[in-house]
């Protein structure tokens, strides 16, 4: 047909074009190869789930550093600092609860799937479920009713005692969206985590902005507690969509629907009760075997990241501040400043979590090359977007503060901060080869050493020198972190290329 309509040289032309693409039989033309060897790279589930993960990260990110400006602009710099004092509690109650569950049925859940054994997967995270709920449900209890108690003791602030008593109401539902979560990291389906989170933080955001737009048009004055509030409502919704979504998953691996699974998984309902209960305790004690240690580490990093926490606005006010300037300091820090210089880190992490099993599965396989590779590749990258986002931070912080935050120390603040990038970077990605390669133990040990130095600067350094010290302590701690990754990969790294 083109060539009853195109000259002599468009003819060819098309001709050629029409052979090379479309008509050639016998074999493909290379750019035929590269697009359909690049389609089966990206389709891989590692690739999709990192590039969801990814995207997810990024928008959720963007989300929250904008929440965070609005925050500090309707509640101010002590109000951000009273928000702030919230979230080791909220961490240990994490790492406590449903941290290590989450994993373990995910590890769990792998393995089973890949036999087909729905049922068996469903069990694993119903025994999961079960373990997590009734250690949520004593935590909410603790909190809730020990609110004044942690807040006068712990906190070292009578102002926090309102905001633990919502936050506590966020356990269990962040209990039950984290252990569906697991199960579906681990049938590698990471698009319904991460709607999850996103409808988490869409709903988050959007209430506060509701509840704040309510008491303006009413005259009311609106407190952090609001925040808090859309915090339960966020948790909320991805408990929700979590829920919908592991329901759908149960009609469509169950001939017969939800019903089918309820008489599967049931003690109550199953023919065999004894037998069942049985295999429960069997995967329970799986579960916990995996799950403690893993809690146990994270529950140890949370615990000195919680005594960093609340202890520097109290160093501050022995330097010197009043309690409310302490407060002011530490939310113009953790709420304004962090939050900008971690916003980069999505990248990272989302190629963190890549890697992990990439270079499990070579060391598993034995091509030391590829961990090597993967290593220097790693060191490389770093640096290479560390010095981008220092330097970006170098020029733009101090406008950055004031634009976004109407705040000259949020500006100083990040230009100090500016230098952690390359270090930050160097540190995820390594300690994700580092855990690939089975050296968990090695990393949790790096973690605690970085954290007991920068703990020596809240407590000896603050005192003296005001939040610069801990400023120091910060790059101080980073940069050991980072050596100590550095020299445990690059030490392996040369072992693998020697042999």
């Amino acid at each position: 047909m083109y060539r009853q309509v195109l000259n002599p040289f468009d003819r060819q032309f098309v001709g050629k074009f029409y052979y090379l693409f479309i008509q050639h039989k016998h074999r493909p033309y290379p750019l035929q190869r590269w697009c359909s060897m690049t389609l089966k790279k990206w389709s891989h589930p590692l690739v999709t789930g990192t590039v969801i993960l990814t995207l997810t990260g990024l928008v959720s990110r963007f989300i929250g550093f904008f929440y965070r400006i609005f925050l500090s602009n309707v509640f101010g710099a002590e109000g951000m600092g009273i928000y702030q004092l919230i979230s080791p509690v909220l961490a240990l109650s994490f790492s406590l609860t449903v941290s290590g569950i989450q994993t373990a049925i995910s590890k769990f859940v792998a393995g089973e799937t890949s036999t087909r054994d729905y049922k068996s997967s469903f069990r694993t995270l119903w025994a999961g479920f079960l373990l997590a709920m009734a250690l949520s449900v004593a935590c909410t209890l603790y909190i809730y009713l020990g609110a004044d108690h942690i807040a006068c003791v712990f906190l070292m602030e009578e102002r926090t005692a309102p905001l633990l008593r919502i936050i506590a109401l966020s356990i269990p539902m962040a209990t039950v969206h984290s252990c569906i979560n697991g199960y579906f990291y681990g049938i590698r389906k990471t698009g319904i985590p991460a709607f999850s989170q996103l409808a988490e933080q869409v709903c988050r955001v959007g209430s506060v902005y509701l509840i704040y737009d309510v008491c303006q048009k009413h005259g009311l004055t609106p407190t952090i507690s609001f925040a808090v509030v859309g915090l339960v409502i966020g948790e909320s919704a991805s408990m929700i969509v979590s829920v919908v979504a592991i329901l759908a998953r149960a009609h469509r691996v169950f001939p017969a629907g939800t019903h089918s699974m309820i008489q599967e998984l049931s003690v109550f309902h199953s023919r065999s009760a004894a037998k069942l209960l049985g295999i429960y305790r069997r995967i329970c004690g799986q579960l916990l075997r995996l799950a403690i240690p893993l809690s146990a580490n994270r529950l140890v990093l949370n615990l000195l990241q919680s005594v960093e926490a609340i202890y520097i606005p109290n160093r501050l006010m022995a330097y010197g501040l009043s309690n409310a300037d302490a407060l002011s300091v530490y939310g113009v820090l953790t709420g304004m400043s962090l939050p900008l210089i971690l916003f980069p880190s999505a990248i990272t992490n989302s190629i963190s979590v890549l890697l992990l099993p990439i270079v499990s599965e070579a060391d598993a396989s034995g091509d030391q090359r590829a961990v090597r590779r993967a290593i220097i590749t790693s060191i490389r990258l770093c640096l290479l977007l560390g010095f981008f986002f220092t330097s970006l931070f170098l020029i733009f912080g101090k406008p950055a503060g004031r634009l976004l935050f109407h705040s000259e120390l949020a500006g100083s603040f990040i230009l100090t901060l500016s230098f952690l990038c390359p270090f930050m970077y160097i540190a995820s990605m390594l300690n994700s080869i580092l855990n690939g390669l089975g050296k968990t133990i090695r990393t949790f040990l790096f973690s605690v050493a970085s954290l007991l130095l920068r703990l020596l600067f809240v407590f000896f350094a603050i005192p003296r020198y005001g939040i610069q010290g801990y400023l120091w302590g910060m790059l101080a701690s980073q940069m050991l972190q980072t050596l100590l990754c550095t020299v445990s990969a690059l030490f392996i790294s040369h072992r693998a290329h020697r042999q």
